[in-house]
């Protein structure tokens, strides 16, 4: 479907709400298979999409194993490597562990996995409240194009792309239909 503000940009549709659900369902098996369970895990979401994606895992583990996972929030605003080099600098929001993370399994989620930037950020941001015993991720797309040496272990979908595309998650949580996008440049 075109778009409407920008006749350059196309979004085309890679994943719908139920595409969504079932690979947020085989994440949390994954999970819970690799782990053994979830004795010692913690979901941390990151802002702003990971918090309701990792929301959305501790309910789907919740009916797997008929336990609450602990879950955090965490907002990676100053462990970015780019706040210097920035036109407008970015608005710091609050994390949210409730727990300590010390000798945990920690699963980051997000939405999106790109040049892993995001990612390293969040682990110098987890580090700096404890010691887990493993980081751990989950990314609902992998797009490719890794700038670190930092991979997934629990994947929805991988997208290739190329560099001038981009992948959005649209999540009703953030008032917007459940869906997954590539958007594409022409011109």
């Amino acid at each position: 479907m075109p778009n409407d503000e920008n006749p350059q940009m196309q979004q085309v549709s890679i994943m719908d709400a139920h595409e969504m659900g079932r690979a947020l369902t085989r994440i949390a098996h994954e999970i819970v298979e690799r782990n053994k369970g979830v004795k010692n895990l913690a979901l941390v979401g990151i802002r702003t999409a990971g918090i309701p994606l990792a929301q959305r895992l501790q309910k789907i583990i919740r009916n797997i194993e008929q336990v609450d996972v602990p879950l955090g929030e965490l907002d990676i605003t100053l462990y970015r490597d780019d706040l210097a080099i920035r036109k407008n600098q970015p608005l710091l929001k609050k994390t949210d562990i409730p727990f300590h993370i010390s000798d945990l399994i920690v699963v980051l989620v997000d939405d999106v996995l790109f040049t892993g930037r995001t990612i390293r950020a969040a682990m110098d941001g987890l580090i700096d409240l404890g010691r887990p015993a493993e980081i751990q991720l989950a990314v609902l797309v992998d797009r490719g194009h890794r700038q670190l040496p930092i991979r997934a272990n629990y994947v929805g979908k991988n997208i290739p792309t190329s560099r001038e595309e981009n992948i959005r998650v649209f999540l009703e949580e953030l008032g917007e239909e459940d869906r997954v996008c590539k958007i594409e440049v022409r011109g």
